[in-house]
């Protein structure tokens, strides 16, 4: 059969654009970038580094993303972005430093300023507004710094600073754990515990409850006021904390005790208990994280890597364990997983750090029932030790918001 040159072209064309086709229906779209702080060497003197990964938007499968970067320091230990992901903030434990880094539209970070700490921090965390980022420090005592922000810059000096110390046992050594801001950034919360009273392996020297969380009110220049009964119990050795997005409940992973614990947030910034807690965790719950629709809690339980889930009783907060088709309410990751983020674009997948198993562990969130299933080519392999990580969506993507009942 012979063609003409024209049905040559036409036959041509439409070959080309059936290629094309299906080249762009194969395309890997990326919806968020996840960060992670690890260190290139398992020495204590290794320099620390942000690695950059990329999400693919069906899968949920991380690959490289942009080239990564120096933490600033030696031995990041937190990470927080703002809420318009625009910029990053790492906390390096060794050099004892938060350096800012600008996020690009690549998922590229560019680093800005530096503030340098009198002590060692243990977390970070930016408000809503973006206004204010607040740092968590101490090894032997704990306090709260609050620095403002302009356009993502840190100010070198502090607009507030609180001591986290116990009244009746002022003599005390008290260790920083975690903390969060609730949703509207009225109110912050630290969580520590009292070395004195809980030591093990080690002796105590003192009868105080060990477990604390430390709440503020934020006022006017950024002044932060003790809420009523403030410090509160909070089991014995806190090591999470995350404020749902509805701004009426605050949850904390108790590391000692293998329990979740929940507090309904008045309306003042108080905390009180919820009746029908604590809630069992699995063994030694190291991070928490409430799915940006405030439906689900996802904790990490460090000494049996794996994660729990939950979902939130609307009416109380009171969460419940979702089981999933394999009759489990647990979910395997690598080798002691630290941190946990999820994903603020779709808020379908999930995503550890796993300290000792040097990678990162994603899954897949089913939102209507908040079942997980393991994401394609889990787990993605991170440099050494990695202690924390951070997301940001790419591009335009709506964000998943909470729904209010």
């Amino acid at each position: 059969m012979k063609f003409s040159k024209l049905s040559q072209l036409f036959l041509v064309s439409t070959l080309g654009l059936l290629v094309a086709g299906l080249l762009t229906a194969c395309q890997i779209v990326t919806i968020d970038y996840v960060f992670v702080a690890d260190s290139t060497g398992t020495s204590a003197s290794s320099t620390g580094q942000i690695q950059i990964f990329a999400v693919d938007s069906e899968s949920g499968a991380l690959r490289s993303g942009a080239t990564t970067v120096s933490s600033g320091g030696v031995a990041p230990i937190a990470v927080a972005v703002t809420s318009d992901y625009a910029n990053l903030y790492v906390a390096n434990q060794t050099s004892k430093n938060v350096v800012h880094f600008a996020i690009n539209s690549d998922g590229s970070l560019t680093a800005k300023d530096t503030l340098t700490l009198s002590d060692t921090p243990v977390a970070l965390k930016v408000n809503s507004a973006n206004t204010y980022i607040y740092v968590l420090t101490g090894t032997t005592s704990a306090t709260l710094s609050e620095y403002a922000l302009s356009s993502g810059a840190i100010s070198t000096s502090a607009a507030a600073q609180k001591p986290l110390t116990l009244a009746s046992y002022s003599g005390d050594t008290i260790v920083p754990t975690a903390l969060t801001v609730s949703a509207t950034g009225a109110d912050v919360f630290a969580t520590v515990y009292d070395q004195s009273a809980y030591n093990p392996g080690g002796a105590t020297t003192s009868s105080a409850h060990s477990g604390w969380v430390f709440g503020f009110v934020v006022g006017s220049g950024g002044a932060l006021t003790a809420t009523t009964n403030s410090p509160y119990q909070a089991g014995v050795k806190p090591s999470g904390i995350a404020a749902e997005p509805t701004n009426r409940f605050v949850y904390i992973t108790d590391y000692a005790s293998n329990q979740l614990i929940g507090y309904a947030l008045g309306s003042t910034g108080t905390l009180s208990y919820l009746t029908d807690g604590p809630y069992k965790t699995g063994n030694e719950p190291t991070s928490i994280a409430v799915d940006p629709r405030g439906k689900y809690i996802y904790l990490t339980n460090g000494l049996d890597s794996d994660l729990s889930a939950y979902a939130i009783t609307t009416a109380t907060g009171s969460p419940s364990a979702i089981v999933n088709s394999n009759a489990s309410i647990l979910y395997a990751t690598e080798t002691q997983p630290v941190s946990i983020a999820i994903d603020p674009a779709l808020g379908r997948f999930i995503y550890t750090a796993n300290h000792l198993g040097n990678t990162i562990s994603g899954f897949r969130l089913n939102a209507d029932t908040g079942v997980l299933t393991t994401t394609q080519a889990t787990p993605y392999t991170t440099g050494a030790n990695p202690t924390a990580l951070a997301m940001a969506p790419h591009g335009n993507n709506s964000l998943q918001t909470v729904v209010t009942y």
